[in-house]
């Protein structure tokens, strides 16, 4: 099988998939459907990526796997990032509580004041 191409090779367009078979049972399936972010990466980006969640995320361990510093994987990373469309940091989540709240929150804890669960709520930005 050969990878769905997502980019016209005369001009250079974005393609789009509208027919689907399948040789079990010869059922051909025609409309419009999306390829998904990962159509867009490079051969090298997708082997890139197998490495990353088979190192479970764990740059140092891809380090010692590649041969490569922290820093040139971590741009690597963001270019398969912008090539799936986002921009890197642009989607994390403010931080749900300060540094001065947090520091509170386990010195309460610490007291008795609060319960641990109390304490994962507050911390997690579910109660205030």
């Amino acid at each position: 099988m050969k990878p769905v191409l997502t980019q016209c090779p005369v001009c250079k367009g974005e393609l789009t998939v509208t027919r689907l078979y399948c040789p079990s049972c010869d059922t051909t399936i025609e409309g419009r459907f999306v390829a998904g972010s990962f159509a867009y990466l490079t051969p090298e980006q997708l082997k890139f990526v197998e490495m990353f969640v088979r190192c479970e995320g764990k740059i140092n361990r891809m380090e010692d796997e590649m041969g490569l510093s922290y820093p040139t994987i971590r741009n690597r990373l963001h270019e398969i990032i912008r090539a799936m469309g986002y921009e890197p940091g642009k989607d994390e989540p403010a931080e749900a509580v300060s540094e001065e709240r947090r520091r509170q929150i386990l010195e309460d804890l610490d007291a008795g004041r609060i319960t641990a669960e109390q304490a994962m709520r507050i911390l997690s930005g579910e109660e205030a």
